[in-house]
């Protein structure tokens, strides 16, 4: 086997551990620096790598291999703008970048620099969703349910900046909607919105939402998301054409609070490893992070002429 991947971690924040773990483990990678902007994060961050509070100084200083980016949303545009354009493999958290537009310029950067671009949709890797999609393979489906729904500010780490929607993109269906929708692409390909139901709360932040979606040969799907709700629920069903219907329970077996996500991560790391050993410009993530960007949107657009005529309503 070729010498372990250099890899840095920018941003020490709730999700970090997951892949500082998965690091770890592999023997595909090495993990060389760490980032964020935080000086306290800095120190206590318990690991021999380098550390940085400034992403350039650690593109330029410990040359990695490829970049995790695990910041906040609304810098996820300039920090991989500068690791690609610098030669670095991405694999950046979802979403993308805050907007559809900025993740075009991501996806089209790494395409023209040929380096390697990954959106980590980390539920597409969960145990129980593989062996879902192993059993519809070849199948037609009839209808795919995903519900995403949690207490977000149990799920916070600290990081406020997910209840502000200029630094989060919006609420729930900005956060949790990549990673519902990227699973009804993952079963469907393809989707369009057909519609979109959002209640949010006094500060304009949309807590609840449901995604109704159609697939190319006319399937059905929808997305359910909240943020206010009591405990957790993170599922699929899928009921095919000839009427079996299909569950997976993304939580199942994952004893403890987020236990699922190691595994998850691992097999991100695991992913991301094989891609930037190719140098293949785009993985499975990159395309899809900017469908799941655009499905994002096109809710929120859908959803607006309501959420007017409710406000012109509460305005009489």
């Amino acid at each position: 086997m070729s010498r372990p991947l250099r890899l840095g971690v920018v941003g020490l924040g709730a999700i970090s551990p997951y892949y500082l773990a998965a690091a770890e483990r592999l023997p595909e990678w090495q993990l060389t620096a760490v980032c964020d902007a935080r000086a306290e994060a800095l120190e206590q961050f318990p690991g021999p790598a380098a550390r940085f509070r400034d992403h350039r100084t650690l593109l330029d200083r410990a040359r990695p291999d490829a970049l995790v980016v695990a910041v906040p949303n609304d810098i996820h545009l300039p920090l991989c703008r500068d690791a690609l354009t610098a030669g670095v493999s991405v694999c950046v958290e979802k979403p993308l970048a805050l907007t559809a537009a900025e993740g075009s310029v991501l996806v089209e950067l790494a395409l023209r620099c040929g380096v390697p671009l990954m959106t980590a949709f980390h539920r597409r890797y969960n145990d129980a969703v593989r062996a879902l999609a192993r059993r519809t393979t070849g199948r037609e489906i009839r209808s795919v349910r995903v519900r995403y729904l949690e207490r977000i500010e149990e799920h916070l780490g600290g990081e406020d900046w997910y209840l502000d929607p200029a630094r989060c993109g919006g609420g729930c269906v900005a956060d949790n909607g990549p990673n519902a929708l990227d699973l009804v692409r993952l079963l469907l390909g393809e989707l369009a919105v057909t519609g979109c139901e959002i209640h949010r709360d006094g500060s304009g932040v949309d807590r609840q939402a449901v995604i109704r979606l159609r697939g190319r040969t006319g399937t059905t799907a929808s997305v359910e998301l909240d943020w206010s709700y009591p405990g957790e629920r993170k599922d699929i069903e899928v009921e095919l054409a000839d009427g079996e219907v299909l569950h997976a329970d993304m939580l199942a077996g994952h004893t403890g609070f987020k236990a699922s996500l190691w595994h998850e991560y691992e097999a991100i790391l695991t992913e991301f490893a094989a891609l930037v050993r190719t140098g293949a410009p785009t993985g499975p993530g990159a395309h899809g992070g900017l469908a799941a960007l655009e499905l994002a949107e096109a809710a929120y657009r859908c959803a607006r002429p309501a959420l007017d005529a409710t406000t012109a309503e509460a305005d009489r």
